[in-house]
């Protein structure tokens, strides 16, 4: 679950790329707005490249290098504020990659990912703190905005019987899950419950670009990161085609979740069973 958008951090390693970018496009006579026909980003999108209050991919580097006939400047001024040393999360605003990606596939550990929570879901899991609540309900808007992504949600299946809330907050979240996957852009699948996967790991998200890069957020116990290094990526490639082997197809995913919300939770509430009773 990617945290909450936060006051933007003016970073060196980004203003100082930024910096170097402006000075080379500049000395060709270059516009922002070549760039951005050039490399398919948005000339605003360039401007805070080179405001550094945006991280460039290393594909957009490649191309930019080229055209401003770099001779691979800036790709090692990219290389060596890439290093180990300069944390990964320096680089990258997740929630403007998540805003910007063309599809985003996400897998949650024993919980429903953020993206895919009901109202009361996430006010259960973030513990009732209405500024976290409503953060994460705005990054869904982007189920709705013109271009809308294609969004891969890979549900845990214990995630389906894991009582978060009360039983009414399960079955309105598993309701909600039935009515994403109807969305043309939507895909949900529910994971085997099998413990024996790779996918055990750790929660994860990974968003292709419009230039077909990728970046993957990835969660730990200390903090989430967010990479585009290109064996963490295959890492997570690896990862992924276990964990669609063991999915149901969308069709069965949703009669499962139907039955689960059915049989499980809407009893549940019609019995006034307690949550931890259930």
């Amino acid at each position: 679950m990617p945290p909450r958008r936060q006051r933007y951090r003016e970073s060196p390693a980004l203003v100082a790329f930024g910096r170097q970018m402006r000075r080379m496009r500049e000395a060709k006579g270059l516009t922002q707005e070549a760039i951005a026909r050039l490399t398919k980003v948005s000339a605003p999108q360039v401007s805070k490249i080179e405001a550094g209050k945006k991280r460039a991919t290393r594909s957009f580097v490649e191309n930019v290098d080229g055209f401003l006939e770099a001779g691979g400047a800036l790709i090692s001024l990219w290389e060596d504020l890439n290093e180990d040393g300069h944390p990964v999360p320096i680089w990258f605003d997740w929630p403007q990659i998540e805003a910007d990606a063309i599809e985003l596939t996400c897998y949650q550990l024993s919980v429903i990912a953020g993206l895919a929570q009901s109202a009361s879901y996430a006010t259960a899991i973030l513990g009732g703190n209405k500024d976290a609540v409503d953060a994460r309900l705005e990054r869904q808007k982007l189920f709705d905005k013109e271009n809308a992504p294609t969004v891969a949600l890979l549900v845990d299946e214990q995630a389906l019987y894991r009582p978060v809330g009360t039983a009414e907050t399960m079955r309105d979240q598993l309701h909600h899950l039935l009515s994403l996957s109807e969305r043309p852009n939507v895909t949900v699948q529910v994971v085997s419950s099998s413990g024996e996967h790779s996918g055990n790991g750790s929660s994860f998200v990974l968003a292709t670009m419009a230039d077909m890069s990728r970046v993957a957020y990835v969660e730990t116990v200390m903090r989430g990161l967010a990479t585009d290094d290109p064996a963490d990526l295959a890492t997570l490639s690896r990862v992924l085609v276990d964990l669609r082997n063991r999915t149901l197809p969308g069709h069965m995913s949703r009669d499962l979740i139907r039955k689960v919300a059915e049989e499980r939770w809407t009893s549940a509430v019609s019995s006034g069973v307690r949550q931890h009773g259930v």
